[in-house]
């Protein structure tokens, strides 16, 4: 099978799915879910991402809270954000949202600070702004290619905070999240007993470092693993329909040729990792990217042949 017939099939069997959940949308099943690592909590496949479209203001043209309703409505079960999203907007619009339906959703936020006392403050103006009382899940946000990983467990690191708020029940897991080097999240998650890693997978040959050697070592120590960037990064130039050229940041990817959103959803639920956090910015969206997840996640060779087409600079004059 060539290229274009890959496409032809996979495409085709998506659309006829994706069909059919729209015309059952009120008898669809839930949401898969798997586990979180060696938590033992399940989650669903999908969760919200907090930084595309819920990091905005209300807005004509998007209300991001209408949006966190509309997922949980549609089986999301998994909230993810960080105070450094819209300088907490993010946070702010979930909040309105938890503020109601707080046990529907495991929730994720993160703190960039690097010492106890920091952490402790981003710690509690992000509970404020979620108007909660308790996390699901707080990580090490952005793990930096230069970081100086052996800082966060001195007696003024991060880790000690979150230890703390650990203990205090504050939160139930730990994680770390990056995607600027996989091999600096080999050494953090090496270094460190984390539940959960956030790192990025998706079909270009820059994360192939990550899937062959952050996933293996995540997966040895039995963690929560959560893939980011699943559309590329930014203004998500992987997926058609987006721009295609992204906004330039080292760490953000462009392709000779896109692919459909809900494609590269069931890529990275392909591989064994326990949820694919995705930004959206729009109901039609959410729709679609929902739709995915509840079909056949992609079969390693359909795997293999997106991430050849992808890069094949042929494919996007066919």
């Amino acid at each position: 099978m060539d290229r274009r017939q890959f496409l032809t099939s996979v495409t085709a069997a998506g659309g006829l799915a994706w069909a059919a959940n729209r015309a059952m949308a009120e008898i669809a099943p839930p949401l898969a879910k798997r586990a979180l690592g060696r938590s033992g909590i399940q989650v669903t496949v999908l969760g919200l991402g907090g930084f595309t479209g819920m990091k905005e203001p209300r807005s004509a043209a998007l209300d991001p809270v209408e949006l966190a309703n509309a997922a949980i409505d549609a089986g999301i079960r998994y909230f993810d954000t960080a105070p450094a999203y819209g300088d907490g907007q993010s946070e702010r619009n979930y909040g309105e949202v938890l503020a109601h339906r707080r046990n529907e959703v495991f929730l994720a936020t993160k703190t960039g600070q690097r010492t106890y006392d920091g952490a402790m403050r981003e710690i509690e103006a992000s509970l404020k702004r979620l108007r909660t009382d308790y996390l699901d899940l707080i990580q090490i946000h952005n793990t930096r290619a230069q970081e100086d990983l052996a800082l966060w467990g001195t007696a003024g690191g991060v880790l000690k905070a979150l230890e703390q708020l650990r203990d205090q029940k504050v939160t139930r897991l730990i994680g770390v999240t990056g995607h600027e080097s996989a091999e600096v999240m080999c050494r953090a998650i090496g270094m460190y007993d984390f539940d959960t890693v956030l790192t990025t997978f998706n079909p270009m040959p820059t994360r192939r470092a990550y899937l062959e050697k952050v996933l293996p070592l995540a997966m040895d120590k039995n963690m929560g693993i959560l893939a980011m960037k699943v559309m590329g990064g930014a203004f998500g130039s992987l997926a058609a329909g987006n721009p295609v050229k992204n906004d330039g940041a080292p760490n953000h990817d462009d392709a000779p040729h896109q692919a459909e959103p809900g494609m590269l959803v069931r890529y990275v639920l392909g591989l064994p990792i326990t949820a694919a956090i995705v930004g959206m910015k729009s109901l039609d969206q959410l729709k679609a990217n929902v739709a995915a997840a509840r079909e056949q996640p992609l079969s390693e060779q359909q795997r293999k042949g997106l991430e050849a087409y992808m890069i094949d600079a042929s494919a996007a004059r066919q």
